[in-house]
């Protein structure tokens, strides 16, 4: 016999012997029963304890198990330090054994091993389930031996199928104690977990505590009967560990106890709210304040407050004062404004006129623009042009550019500076000083500078000088800003035309003299004394421009404004008159150019007049189309036309000695279109472009009652409007009338100088300074 076939043999022999084996433990076989031999039973089997401290281990990565084979695999490998192999099986349904031989005499004998074991396991989670707080069973000796009496049968005919293997009962020992470490870690975590709630319970009352919120309690602590004992960790100052007895009693008791704020908290909250409240009013005090300057006020002593964002300041000291001048014009304390001015008192005269405010020494250097010549260096009259601009409304007033200041009741009969002065009485002097110190700054002579511009007409009446009987003028004050606007303009470079605005009388009647009325000046009954009046004056004013540090930068000087020679009952006093003045100034040591102006008659009618009275005057013209009627109604195009070719004709005529009178002047000009702007042609007088004119007083009264633009109906409404609401082509027209109107007078070598440098304008309810060359 071969080797293979003796060991097949060998095998098949051991197999047969084996067939018959009980391979149960001793204490489970029954009586009589063959044990199998010990080589069958598996190799180094792991004793009951080792089994329970892996399965323990095991219980972790545990499966379900199908077969006695396949747990003594797992083992075997945790044995060797391998990983189990985990079963991925899916459970199934449990179901009938095969029929047995015989009745069983234990419980559910017809159920399989692996169907008994999964029946166990779900008996084993139902009473943990119900019985969660009791502590688990323990499987003790007594136990062991129950169940193996009760896998224990007394046949041995039945022993074979009826009862367990010592593989299957080893394992439903595992699972007993692996269900008992399950009971037991169940029920540590879930005390953990209800440690936890009633920590984070305790910690939630001490972050809202002094609050009344509902009490919450989790479920848990529901269903064992502890929601009112609720516990509330005590906040010691190292964090104790301690609880109050009772959360809500303590609650309330810490709320009824709760400490009463102290009074020096209460004062401190107190004092708190009042300095709030205090800056709340000073804000509102000083925004209604700045409101109320912008304003104006139905007053006249108001409007002069709103020009300018300087306040009038008065920072000189008057202690050199002797008492003789005490209250005169020479207390400096009496000055709203002392800016700019010299502080020391000093009684010097010249002319009778105080120096009291200037400076000993100046300086000449300063140039307009790199386009003219220096203060100390000569301008060449008649060979360079001049441009300039008009500060009138200022020292003289002129009820279209300060409107506000005639706001009163049509019956007042506030039209001029005279009735306005009679309205006021004493509180005249203090308003208009208001208006001198505010309306015009040094602000506005360096924004003429930077305009280009290069000279600066300074309108003012004979109030500054002196006052007659009967006169309600303020008068002087307006001199020392006269003097102050002077320096202003020497420091800036630009040259100064002094135009004396309103002579003793008034030379036309219209309010922009002064006085409004008749023409009372070398016309009428006090004619001729007001036309000495007019020369004493300038007796004065030119000894005192006379000077050397007026020489360079007072460069015109003007005799009078605008002369009505065509109302006057004989115009020739007026020549008399001028030749006179001349003469006189050009004793007084006046070396500047002399300025007269054209009587609003026919500048051909100039041609042969004064010639030979001297070589240094200026023939002083002033052109607009707004008080002509024929010319108001000119569409746009006409007028501009009328600019650009009638004028500079006639400029040129007469700028030329051979065909004219020789050098003139065009002291004043403007954009407007129209005569609408209010208190234009007297206040509340109407206008001629709305044909609802009527000056009814004066020399010359005017009524027009009809309409004179170009187009009917005609209305003021864009030509009073903010500038910023006007149309593109109405700017644009605007330009091109400025531009056409400059170029003629320059074209014939004269000056021109625009009408104002600054008018008032009510924009929302708000009186507003403009200055005109930035207005569109």
């Amino acid at each position: 016999m071969s080797k293979e076939h003796r060991r097949s043999s060998k095998a098949r022999g051991r197999g047969d012997a084996d067939a018959g084996a009980d391979a149960r433990p001793p204490f489970a076989r029954p009586p009589g029963a063959r044990a199998t031999p010990p080589s069958s039973y598996p190799s180094q089997q792991p004793s009951p304890a080792r089994r329970r401290s892996r399965s323990r281990e095991h219980s972790r990565h545990r499966s379900d198990w199908t077969s006695d084979d396949d747990s003594w695999s797992d083992l075997e490998r945790r044995r060797r330090g391998e990983a189990p192999q985990p079963q991925k099986r899916p459970r199934t349904k449990p179901h009938k054994a095969k029929a047995s031989p015989a009745v069983s005499p234990v419980k559910k004998a017809h159920v399989r091993e692996g169907d008994d074991h999964e029946h166990r396991r779900q008996q084993q989670r139902d009473r943990h389930k119900r019985k969660i707080s009791e502590p688990p069973v323990s499987y003790d000796t007594a136990d062991k031996e129950r169940d193996r009496a009760k896998y224990t049968s007394g046949s041995s005919a039945t022993s074979g199928t009826q009862l367990l293997s010592s593989n299957a009962l080893s394992k439903l020992n595992e699972e007993n104690d692996l269900a008992q470490f399950d009971a037991k870690r169940k029920a540590r975590k879930k005390r953990e977990k209800e440690y936890k709630q009633l920590q984070k319970g305790a910690q939630h009352g001490k972050e809202k505590e002094g609050r009344a919120k509902n009490r919450d309690v989790s479920g848990a602590i529901l269903e064992e009967g502890r929601g009112g004992e609720r516990k509330r960790r005590k906040g010691g100052d190292r964090g104790g560990y301690g609880y109050y007895d009772d959360y809500d009693e303590k609650r309330e008791l810490r709320k009824d106890t709760k400490a009463p704020m102290s009074t020096k908290r209460k004062r401190w909250i107190i004092g708190a709210i009042a300095l709030v409240l205090l800056v709340i009013i000073i804000v509102v005090a000083v925004v209604a304040s700045k409101s109320k300057k912008k304003a104006g006020g139905n007053s006249g002593d108001s409007g002069g407050d709103a020009s300018s964002a300087n306040k009038p300041s008065n920072n000189c000291d008057a202690g050199d004062t002797p008492e003789s001048a005490k209250g005169t014009y020479l207390d400096i304390s009496t000055w709203l404004d002392t800016s700019d001015f010299n502080c020391t008192y000093t009684a010097e005269t010249v002319g009778s006129l105080s120096v009291m405010g200037l400076n000993s020494d100046w300086d000449d250097s300063a140039q307009a623009n790199a386009n003219t010549p220096a203060l100390n260096k000569q301008w060449q009259y008649g060979k360079m042009p001049v441009r300039g601009t008009n500060i009138g409304g200022w020292l003289n007033l002129e009820p279209f550019i300060t409107p506000s200041m005639f706001n009163h009741a049509a019956s007042d009969n506030v039209v001029d500076e005279w009735t306005l002065c009679q309205k006021l009485g004493q509180n005249c002097a203090r308003t208009m000083e208001k208006h001198y110190a505010t309306f015009i700054t040094k602000s506005d002579f360096q924004a003429i500078k930077d305009a280009g511009l290069d000279h600066v007409r300074i309108p003012y009446g004979y109030w500054a000088v002196k006052t007659y009987d009967g006169d309600p003028y303020v008068e002087q004050i307006s001199w020392r800003y006269l003097l102050r606007a002077i320096e202003w303009c020497r420091e800036y470079g630009l040259r100064v035309n002094l135009d004396l605005h309103g002579v003793p009388g008034s030379q036309n009647g219209w309010a922009h003299s002064g006085h409004q009325g008749t023409i009372n000046w070398l016309n009428g009954a006090n004619g001729d004394e007001n036309g000495q009046r007019s020369l004493d004056i300038h007796d004065q004013l030119s000894q005192f421009f006379a000077q050397d540090r007026y020489k360079n930068v007072v460069t015109f000087y003007g005799l009078v404004n605008e002369p009505k020679m065509i109302y006057m009952d004989d115009p020739s006093k007026v020549i008399d008159w001028n030749e006179k003045a001349i003469a006189l100034v050009r004793k007084n040591g006046i070396e500047q150019q002399i300025v007269f102006g054209d009587g609003f008659l026919a500048l051909t009618e100039w041609d042969d007049t004064m010639k030979a009275v001297d070589d240094k005057l200026m023939l002083d013209t002033h052109q607009y189309q707004i008080f002509n009627v024929g010319q108001l109604k000119l569409p746009h195009a006409d007028k501009i036309n009328l600019a650009c070719s009638g004028w500079t004709g006639i400029m040129t005529v007469s700028n030329n000695p051979s065909t004219g009178w020789g050098p003139t002047m065009n002291g004043e000009f403007s954009q407007a279109d129209t005569d609408c702007t209010p208190n234009l042609n007297n206040v509340g007088a109407g206008s001629r472009w709305a044909g609802n004119l009527n000056t009814n007083t004066g020399a010359g009264a005017v009524v027009v009652n009809t309409p004179s633009c170009a187009t009917p109906p005609c209305s003021c409404a864009m030509a009073n409007a903010d500038p910023s609401t006007y149309t593109s082509s109405y700017k644009q027209f605007l330009q091109m009338y400025a531009e056409a109107q400059m170029h003629s007078f320059e074209q014939a070598q004269v000056t021109c100088q625009i009408a104002t440098e600054k008018t008032q304008r009510t924009r929302n309810g708000v009186v507003e300074y403009e200055p005109a060359m930035n207005a569109e």
